[in-house]
């Protein structure tokens, strides 16, 4: 260990010693000072004030700070030897077991009533009652009098805030802010990235005392201020990022494709056998306008499950077609784009047929492409493409792949772009000799900051109306744990609908047995609850109980690409009463008589997921239903997500939840990139305020200093917080 001044880039072996760095190295991806000191604490407790025991949840890995009530040593029935039983509360009736293995008259001694601490383990349930096994601990100070116990450790909380840090089981939160001590003595921080009219601005603190407060805070009040500048740069260094490439992209050419009277478009909307939206107007406009201009689209449109996305970007295929281009739709199910290919052959007619008899005057095709066709399907449909004869082409990922050439790609339609991989949508737009149209669809509806901070770049175009003829749809949950009877009234309210001639969808979180599916999620969380139902185990269960005599279907993503289409043509021609299903169905399928959708495991899923999900049952003149099959007990949060979820129909407020419910960081592309999120402090949500100041500045700063040339403190900052990974994701989102 060095008592020389450390910097961002000291290897931690030199400040805390190899065993400690080692550790901090493989639990927590933390390598240099500056890993460490940008590692924050989660959140701060304070001696008297209580942590709510009642809202921890089993199979969480928790820091709780809380007084030893009572011990009680008894001994083990199953082997020799005593077992120790420490009862500690928050101050608030919440309460937590101790237990400790094992003759250890020393912690007894030790962990006498009145004494605080900071306890560290998993939450587990024995006999109904919360307690962590052999749980780490640091004891605060003595009976409460605020005197500290003679313990190098206890140091770091002898402030009245107490920071719990993000830790390990191996990297409890007292080591952690035993080293960030140890690095604050030595530290030396970086130049102030932010511009000092920036800060005296907006009233912000240096970078050195932020650092220092959040980890130390000397008040509460210099802890809001430490904060509040540490958000700002993360907000910063992303609208910075996002200002820039939107600067930049108004540079690009793309070619021209203005709409023409008498075309393609003008035919189809004659033989639309319904009235477009509103929203459909608005939102047709502003994306017939971008494609004319000399500068790419790069537009997303989001709206509620069935409010007619497709038929808007069908629209503005055909006037991209009519400008002699070529228009491309990716879809990220083989399912999906079958079903889009079934959809704009019936919605076009015969204005999809050139080449046939019936064809309309100025008929285009329109072709499938997906990794199933059979070799001579497949020549037929590249020549049709490549000669620019398909003037739509629709597919999944092969439509990525070398050999797949277009005459002239225009635009480029991403459904669902949540389901793609940033590599896969950019190989797309390169298949184009310009920079292609872009329009990203997505029926998971963003709040408004979110779509500030992460679409910022992007045009953005909202529909919110439904069209014409939507039944509504009514969402239950069923706790099949408490109330069995429940989900027996769930089946027999099934064999009604399917009595009235209605059909129905059962989703599984899981296939069945086989090597892992991104469509379903692990066999069996932390808590050591069961694996998730399988379709393929329960499919037959149903077939010989609840729902014997039914004509029964199963859809998963392992099974073959015709059989996948041979289900879903039965399931929409009504050969099927109940479809069986992974959330396979969860985008785009439109069966118009399927009234009932039953969620099994239903707390396995997403907030946007279970809204999708729903989206595919109330799209004909009958009523939905969507019933939400649970284990999870009432009061825990598994049980308020989806109590929420069946309480609202709004995405937009489903989408907040959602948003609240995981690492906002995420947002950034830190899941599909494998890499820790850079976002540790700003809450999309909480600081809209914020954010938006930030864009406002950052947009004024970009403005006379475009590639920001006259501040290289801060375009290192922000190439070290959106590094140029995430700057692509970003980008190419």
């Amino acid at each position: 260990m060095t008592s020389e001044p450390s910097t961002v880039d000291t290897p931690l072996k030199k400040l805390v010693g190899e065993k400690t760095a080692k550790a901090l190295a493989s639990h927590l991806d933390l390598h240099t000072a500056g890993d460490l000191i940008y590692h924050f604490p989660r959140r701060y407790d304070e001696r008297g004030e209580h942590t709510d025991i009642r809202s921890l949840d089993v199979g969480e890995q928790v820091t709780v700070l809380a007084e030893v009530q009572r011990t009680a040593v008894r001994p083990m029935r199953q082997r020799r030897g005593n077992l120790l039983e420490v009862t500690v509360g928050d101050g608030s009736g919440g309460v937590l077991t101790l237990t400790f293995f094992g003759n250890q008259a020393w912690r007894e001694r030790e962990l006498r009533p009145g004494r605080w601490g900071l306890f560290a383990g998993k939450v587990t349930e024995f006999r109904g009652k919360r307690q962590l096994n052999g749980p780490e601990y640091v004891l605060l100070g003595e009976g409460g009098d605020g005197e500290a116990a003679a313990n190098e450790e206890v140091e770091e909380f002898a402030g009245a805030l107490i920071p719990v840090y993000p830790a390990a089981a191996a990297v409890p939160t007292w080591v952690i802010a035993r080293c960030v001590r140890v690095v604050l003595d030595t530290f030396t921080p970086p130049e102030d990235p932010l511009p000092a009219t920036v800060r005296a601005a907006r009233s912000l603190v240096g970078i050195d005392v932020a650092l220092r407060e959040i980890h130390r805070p000397s008040s509460k009040e210099a802890l809001y201020r430490a904060r509040r500048r540490l958000k700002w740069d993360e907000a910063f260094a992303v609208q910075l990022t996002l200002v820039q490439r939107k600067h930049r992209a108004a540079d690009w050419p793309a070619k021209s494709r203005p709409a023409r009277a008498g075309g393609l478009l003008d035919a189809f909307d004659a033989r639309l056998p319904y009235e477009l939206t509103p929203g459909q107007r608005t939102v047709g406009g502003e994306i017939a306008a971008d494609l004319a201009t000399a500068h790419p689209m790069h537009r997303l449109l989001q709206g509620e499950v069935g409010s007619g996305k497709t038929v808007v970007a069908l629209r503005a295929m055909l006037q991209v077609v009519d400008a002699g281009g070529q228009a491309a739709l990716l879809a990220p199910t083989e399912v999906l784009a079958a079903q889009h290919h079934r959809g704009m052959l019936d919605l076009l007619g015969p204005l999809a047929r050139a080449g046939e008899l019936g064809a309309a005057d100025g008929a285009t095709r329109v072709e499938l492409v997906t990794g199933s066709l059979g070799a001579a399907a497949r020549r037929r449909a590249l020549a049709e493409v490549a000669e620019g004869r398909a003037g739509i082409v629709l597919g999944t990922h092969a439509l990525l792949y070398e050999g797949v050439d277009f005459a002239d790609l225009g635009l480029v339609v991403v459904d669902e772009q949540h389901r793609f991989g940033v590599e896969q949508r950019d190989a797309l737009r390169a298949k184009a000799d310009q920079p292609p149209h872009v329009l990203v669809m997505t029926a998971t509806p963003i709040p408004r900051t979110v779509a500030m901070t992460v679409y910022g770049d992007l045009e953005i175009s909202t529909l919110s109306q439904l069209p014409q003829g939507r039944s509504p749809i009514a969402s239950h949950v069923v706790p099949a744990a408490e109330k069995p009877a429940f989900l027996d009234r769930a089946w027999r309210r099934l064999r009604e609908e399917a009595a009235a001639g209605h059909q129905a969808y059962v989703v599984c979180p899981r296939i069945g047995e086989g090597p892992a599916s991104e469509e379903e999620p692990p066999r069996e969380d932390d808590s050591g609850r069961r694996p998730p139902l399988a379709v393929t185990e329960v499919a037959p269960l149903l077939a010989e109980g609840p729902l014997h005599g039914l004509r029964i279907g199963v859809l998963h993503g392992r099974l073959p690409a015709d059989e996948k289409d041979a289900v879903m043509r039965s399931f929409a021609a009504g050969d099927l009463d109940v479809l069986v299903a992974t959330t396979v169905v969860e985008v785009g399928v439109d069966v118009p008589n399927a009234t009932v959708m039953i969620v099994l495991d239903a707390d396995r899923f997403g907030v946007s997921q279970l809204h999708q999900l729903r989206g595919r049952v109330g799209r004909g003149s009958a009523a939905g239903l969507c019933l939400l099959v649970s284990e999870a007990v009432e009061g825990s949060s598994a049980r308020e997500r989806l109590d929420a979820v069946a309480s609202t129909t709004d995405g937009f407020k489903l989408a907040e939840l959602d948003l609240e419910q995981r690492r906002e960081g995420d947002v950034l592309g830190a899941t599909q990139s494998g890499r820790r999120s850079h976002l540790r402090l700003l809450s999309l949500l909480r600081d809209a305020d914020l954010i938006r100041d930030a864009r406002a500045e950052a947009i004024a700063l970009v403005e006379e200093d475009p590639e920001l040339t006259r501040h290289p403190a801060l375009a290192a900052s922000v190439a070290a917080l959106v590094d140029e990974e995430r700057a692509e994701y970003l980008e190419k989102g």
